[in-house]
């Protein structure tokens, strides 16, 4: 027999001691806050702006350009040229554009503290999980697309007759990508790497909670010698994703995010042109753990499963499922594990969790851990939001 047990909590570990990482900057320079559009920075077309948050202080970082459909518009129109036949890009060589890739890394692993502080700064992880991972994991795919770049290809085909049969890989061509705010700078490399390996344009809206990170980045790209109108970024909201999508000259979608918003997106992309479409939405699995596993590991994986990243990951283990001769000491360890992270400042390099990203994220939360109550769940500890030097976190852990 099975049980359930569920767990709403945000733990992460670090491997990594002080000693091993460059010290972060807990007020970096915002650098770079507005629309990126041919290689050139702009204001918005309508002068409107937004703030980012720190979501750990809640106090404003920036004020970021806000695009529209006018700037979404623009950035489309410089991706179409940029692939059109002829043009630098197209002429490129696949070698080159992994070169291209090769440098970007070079470059994002030299300013890796400076990218980690301002992913901690505007999205609130503890800066060690910002360097090893999300810095850290950029760096890693960069590479690893840029070695793709030239060994992407079709094949010959034997067939009868006195016929030559072989399939060739094209660019799809202008890629609309919109990215959320859990993983914001891996999440960037993660859609713009692939497709500029393969010799696409890029125009790319991060979530309005975090997009600095995309910005600097962006910059950078630059300075590695991507031509012109290749990658285009237009911080925005909703509206902004929306007439990515609808714009004709865009010739593929990729979402990351909420089913909800998915499910509009695949919609949209089916009006008019039957776009290609590749949506990385919202999937929760749960932990099993059985009688004969060592438990001291399985607590351990089953914590970091649902905790890491504050539990703001899309496959986070949110269920565990215990056999019933193991479930009341798997649960007394995975409380008393609870209880021994390090919940503070995120610029503090003992910190293993941060704040939620913002107050709808806490209240989404709080408010799970009501229903769980009023279904009878019982809550072994926390459950409550602690206030940290003015940083509030949200610690709990629920047994139903």
């Amino acid at each position: 027999m099975l049980r359930v047990t569920r767990f709403f909590n945000t733990i992460q570990k670090c491997n990594l001691s002080a000693q091993a990482i460059p010290k972060p900057t807990e007020n970096p320079n915002v650098l770079y806050s507005g629309i990126f559009i041919n290689n050139e920075w702009h204001k918005s077309k309508s002068g409107k702006t937004f703030p980012t948050v720190n979501p750990a202080t809640g106090e404003v970082i920036a004020e970021v350009q806000r695009g529209e459909k006018a700037d979404i518009d623009a950035a489309v129109d410089a991706a179409h040229q940029a692939f059109k036949f002829g043009s630098p890009w197209r002429k490129m060589d696949a070698s080159e554009r992994g070169h291209l890739l090769y440098k970007l890394a070079d470059l994002f692993e030299k300013d890796a503290a400076y990218l980690a502080s301002l992913e901690t700064l505007d999205n609130g992880k503890p800066y060690t999980a910002s360097l090893r991972d999300d810095v850290g994991l950029s760096i890693k795919a960069l590479r690893y697309m840029a070695g793709w770049a030239d060994k992407n290809h079709g094949k010959v085909i034997p067939i009868d007759g006195n016929f030559l049969c072989y399939t060739r890989h094209e660019p799809v061509g202008v890629c609309g990508q919109i990215i959320p705010w859990n993983f914001p700078l891996l999440m960037y490399v993660w859609k713009i790497a692939p497709a500029l390996a393969t010799g696409n344009t890029v125009v790319l809206k991060p979530a309005e909670q975090t997009p600095l990170t995309a910005l600097y980045a962006t910059q950078l790209a630059k300075e590695a010698g991507f031509p012109a109108g290749v990658l285009n970024v237009v911080p925005g909201f909703g509206d902004a994703g929306a007439a990515l999508v609808a714009n004709d000259k865009v010739d593929k979608i990729a979402f990351t995010g909420s089913t909800e918003v998915g499910l509009k997106i695949q919609q949209a992309s089916g009006v008019g042109r039957l776009k290609r479409t590749t949506l990385e939405l919202g999937g929760k699995s749960p932990n099993i753990i059985l009688a004969d596993v060592d438990v001291a590991k399985a607590v351990e994986a089953a914590h970091m499963a649902v905790f890491y990243n504050q539990g703001q990951v899309c496959c986070a283990g949110t269920r565990t499922y215990i056999q019933e001769s193991l479930y009341d000491e798997f649960v007394e360890r995975s409380v008393e594990r609870a209880k021994k992270k390090t919940v503070g400042n995120p610029f503090d390099l003992k910190t293993e969790q941060g704040p939620q990203i913002d107050d709808i994220q806490m209240e989404k939360i709080l408010g799970l851990v009501k229903a769980g109550i009023k279904d009878g769940a019982k809550l072994l500890t926390g459950g409550i939001v602690m206030e940290i030097r003015d940083i509030s976190y949200n610690l709990l852990f629920l047994q139903k």
